[in-house]
C-alpha cells in the first residue's frame, strides 16, 4: 500500500484513474505497491487542496515509451474511486497518516517524499473518513438503497500479512453512492444541461450523476468523468442525442426527431455549466470518447 502525491498543476503525465508518471528514483516503492491499493494526496501547498482524495489500485508498472528516464504505474481499470469527503493531512488529534511522525511525534521529511509505504491502519483510517456516510448529500428513505452486500461481484480491495488481515470492500453500490455525491455536489445538484435545480419534497435532487464513459465501458469513478443530468438529458445523453464538445458546447444529434423541442430546454448559453473547481471540470479524453462511440453525428 502507498500513497501517491498528485497536484493539478504537476508537471507530470498524470490521469490519475489511468496513469501516474513519476521519476527513476521513485521506481522501487512504486513497484513495491503493483497489485496493490494506493491513496492518492495532494499537498497543502495546493490551493484549495482536497488532501486525501481518492484511492486506485496500481496493476502494472512500464517505463514511460514518450520520456526518457520516466515511468508509468498502470492503474486497474475500474478500481479507482474518489473519496465522498476529502481527507485533510491533519484532523483532530494531527496528521491522520501517522507513519509521517518521527519517534518525538513530529512530522518527518518522509511527509515530502511524493510516494510512500502506508501503513493498513492509516490506510484503512483515510479510506473509513473518506467514504463515510455520516452526513450524505442527500436524505434517503429506507427503500431507496439496500444494504451493502459484502460478497457482491466487484469486492475489490483487499489487503492480508502473515499476522494481520485488513478487508475493506467497494461495492459497486456504494461506489454508485459516493459517485453520485461527489457529481452532484461538483455540479451544485444543477443540471449541466437544462441548468435547473429541482429538490422534491423529500429533499432529494432531481438529478443524477451521469458517466460520460459508462461503467461498463471502463469509465473510471472520477468527477471528471461525471456530469450531473436530469431525467431527460440523461435518457438524450445516453442515447447519443446529445454530446459535447471539448469547449462544453452542447451537440445536437441529427438524428433528433424534434429539435426545436431538444433546443428549447438547453440552458441559454448554449454550453453545459461547468463546476467550480477545474480538477472537476468534464476532461476531454471522456468527452472524445462519448463523441465517437455513443453520439450519432
Amino acid at each position: 500500500m502507498g500513497v501517491f502525491i498528485h497536484r493539478l498543476d504537476s508537471i507530470y503525465e498524470d490521469s490519475p484513474a489511468e496513469q501516474y508518471q513519476f521519476p527513476r528514483q521513485y521506481l522501487r516503492r512504486v513497484e513495491a505497491c503493483i497489485g496493490d491499493w494506493i491513496i492518492y494526496y495532494e499537498p497543502s501547498k495546493v490551493a484549495e487542496t482536497r488532501g486525501y482524495f481518492a484511492i486506485a489500485r496500481v496493476q502494472q508498472v512500464i517505463p514511460d515509451p514518450s520520456v526518457s528516464g520516466m515511468y508509468l504505474a498502470l492503474i486497474e481499470p475500474g478500481s479507482y474511486l474518489d473519496f465522498a469527503n476529502p481527507v485533510p493531512f491533519n484532523g483532530p488529534t494531527g496528521p491522520v497518516e501517522r507513519g509521517v511522525l518521527n519517534e518525538q511525534g513530529r512530522i518527518s521529511g518522509r511527509a515530502q517524499s511524493a510516494v510512500r509505504s502506508i501503513s493498513p491502519d492509516d490506510f484503512n483510517r483515510i479510506c473509513e473518513l473518506g467514504l463515510a456516510e455520516s452526513a450524505p448529500l442527500l436524505p434517503r428513505r429506507d427503500d431507496d438503497v439496500r444494504p451493502l452486500d459484502l460478497n457482491e461481484e466487484q469486492a475489490p480491495f483487499r489487503f492480508e500479512q502473515q499476522r494481520d488481515r485488513v478487508s475493506l470492500t467497494v461495492s459497486r453500490i456504494l461506489r454508485d453512492r459516493v459517485f453520485r455525491r461527489i457529481v452532484l455536489r461538483a455540479y451544485d445538484e444543477r443540471c449541466a444541461i437544462t441548468g435547473l435545480k429541482l429538490i422534491n419534497g423529500m429533499g432529494r435532487a432531481e438529478v443524477a450523476a451521469a458517466h460520460i464513459r459508462p461503467v461498463e465501458a471502463h469509465g473510471p469513478d472520477i468527477v471528471s468523468n461525471g456530469i450531473a443530468l436530469s431525467g431527460t438529458a440523461h435518457w438524450m445523453f445516453d442515447r447519443g442525442l446529445i454530446s459535447l464538445a471539448d469547449d462544453l458546447e452542447i451537440l445536437i444529434s441529427r438524428h433528433t426527431n424534434d429539435l426545436e423541442s431538444v433546443r428549447s430546454i438547453i440552458n441559454k448559453t448554449g454550453r453545459a455549466l461547468e463546476p467550480r473547481r477545474t480538477s472537476d471540470r468534464p476532461h476531454p479524453h471522456f468527452l472524445k470518447w462519448h463523441r465517437e462511440h455513443c453520439f450519432k453525428q
